[in-house]
């Protein structure tokens, strides 16, 4: 059985969630939707996990304090394993929050393998994988970390874990004249920043089309935008999310899984961060000239708005500029990573090898 411990929510967005869902997919073209569970602390991340077809159990706890919810582990472990009494193989548990402790994973040790999504690369959790796709993770931070560990790494943007339909949507080709551009902020946008990039870009000649995300607290108001200009579309809940990109010829983004969607497909853009937890690949992007870099919005807002105003005025003036950047961006990532990391985590299922201390770890990039 295969046990995804992951939250999305109103308060933290459903980042977390979705590229858990991205991997389940994968998972589930291997082993079936009806081997992949979703444990989560409420109806709101479970309702997201089941729109998607997967099962999902609710705990009924608060996400932030993981190692309150251990007892209910216990029952949900018991009749999981009932319903599997036949497989011998391990089970395999993917937990992907940023409020894990080591009490709380080596717990999870007694029902599974357990493998962790984490973004930093600054503690050795004790797992059997850890998966840090992110571009601007170190290889040699993680062997360090790591050493003496049998820990399986999965280190890189090798790894991004980007639903199917990335996979499956052919590359774009860079236009010479900008018509259509997508704002997107995130599930999480309370601020709405998205309304502000919008105010700031938006010219006549050109169709900005605006994804708020389930969470985003100011949709109405975004809707009247769309009411009274007749270049503006909102979007909620966008299941092709690939094809919506393809559109378009630029992008303003937070950081985030955005960067690699945007990546995968060649689609030129300009990025931001808004959280502390997006400024490594936000401004790693602005370092290796990958695409557009506005600055962090939670460290200076009035700054970063008038940076990426800027920004888009260069990108929208110069074909030449967004083809360079599309050309870069597609060397992050090739679309693929959900599939190697569903790879790996059914590896694990039967493989008990030294279990969490050895003769050194297992790093892939």
């Amino acid at each position: 059985m295969f046990l995804i411990r992951a939250d999305g929510n109103s308060k933290i967005g459903a980042g977390h969630l979705m590229r858990c869902l991205a991997v389940a997919e994968a998972l589930a073209l291997s082993v079936g939707r009806e081997r992949i569970c979703f444990i989560c602390a409420d109806e709101e991340s479970g309702a997201l996990a089941a729109e998607h077809g997967f099962e999902s159990r609710i705990l009924g706890t608060d996400y932030r304090d993981m190692e309150a919810e251990l007892p209910a582990w216990e029952a949900l472990a018991e009749a999981l394993a009932e319903r599997e009494a036949e497989q011998t193989e391990f089970n395999v548990i993917l937990a992907d929050s940023y409020q894990v402790t080591d009490a709380y994973l080596t717990a999870l040790g007694r029902y599974g393998r357990v493998a962790l999504m984490e973004d930093f690369g600054i503690h050795c959790y004790p797992v059997d994988c850890v998966i840090n796709y992110n571009a601007p993770a170190e290889p040699e931070q993680y062997r360090k970390l790591y050493q003496g560990k049998s820990t399986r790494l999965l280190i890189g943007s090798h790894y991004v874990p980007l639903r199917g339909q990335f996979r499956q949507h052919r590359v774009c080709e860079v236009r010479d004249t900008v018509r259509d551009v997508l704002i997107t902020t995130g599930g999480g946008d309370n601020e709405n920043i998205a309304g502000m990039i919008l105010e700031r870009i938006l010219r006549e000649n050109i169709c900005c089309h605006l994804v708020t995300g389930r969470f985003h607290s100011h949709f109405q108001e975004l809707k009247e935008w769309e009411q009274r200009c007749g270049n503006v579309r909102i979007y909620h809940d966008v299941r092709d999310m690939a094809g919506l990109m393809g559109k378009c010829d630029l992008a303003l983004t937070a950081g985030g899984s955005t960067i690699y969607e945007l990546s995968a497909l060649g689609i030129p853009f300009i990025c931001f961060s808004y959280t502390e937890n997006q400024e490594a690949l936000t401004a790693y992007i602005g370092e290796q000239k990958v695409a557009g870099f506005a600055g962090a919005w939670h460290k200076d807002a009035a700054e970063t708005l008038n940076k990426m105003e800027k920004l888009f005025t260069e990108f929208v003036g110069s074909a030449e500029l967004r083809r360079n950047c599309s050309t870069r961006e597609r060397r992050m990532t090739d679309g693929g990573g959900s599939g190697r990391v569903a790879q790996a985590l059914m590896e694990l299922t039967g493989n008990a090898g030294e279990g969490r201390s050895g003769s050194g770890c297992r790093i892939e990039e």
